[in-house]
């Protein structure tokens, strides 16, 4: 003979509840699979914001090795050379940067003395249009990098 509670007696008992755990496990679950995909995320956005740095860097390199140059080709010499053409150059330790150095010069007076003026100006690019930088296209690729830079020397 079977024993019954008194409330089994007044209504027909139920087993208790189940499957409760099993509900709890796939929400557990699905919560950590997208505590995952934005710790991905946010893991891939770091690493494309280091390269862009170290692109940039590379960019910036270029510029100041470009100004090195020109102002090596005004400053030597016995006399006060023109202003060379615009000029494009693919940096050797720097493999897919371009820089393009323009040069202006000017002359004043400082007394008896004339001094001449060259202003330099480098633009770096790792994606030059034609052969040059900056570059024109429309719109640039995501990776593009630009920097520039410009030295005043006296001659």
């Amino acid at each position: 003979m079977r024993s019954t509670s008194a409330t089994c007696r007044e209504r027909p008992c139920r087993p208790p509840s189940r499957g409760f755990t099993l509900v709890s496990v796939i929400f557990i679950l699905v919560v950590l699979a997208l505590l995952g995909a934005a710790l991905a995320q946010v893991a891939l956005r770091q690493q494309l914001g280091s390269a862009a740095e170290v692109e940039q860097a590379r960019a910036l390199q270029t510029a100041r090795a470009g100004l090195e140059w020109a102002a090596f080709q005004v400053l030597t010499g016995s006399t006060a050379p023109g202003c060379f053409a615009a000029t494009s150059l693919n940096a050797d330790g720097l493999a897919g940067y371009t820089v393009t150095v323009n040069c202006t010069r000017s002359t004043g007076t400082d007394g008896a003395a004339t001094p001449v003026f060259y202003t330099l100006v480098a633009n770096a690019c790792n994606a030059p249009a034609a052969g040059a930088c900056p570059s024109t296209a429309a719109p640039p690729s995501i990776t593009y990098v630009e920097r520039q830079l410009s030295w005043t020397v006296v001659r």
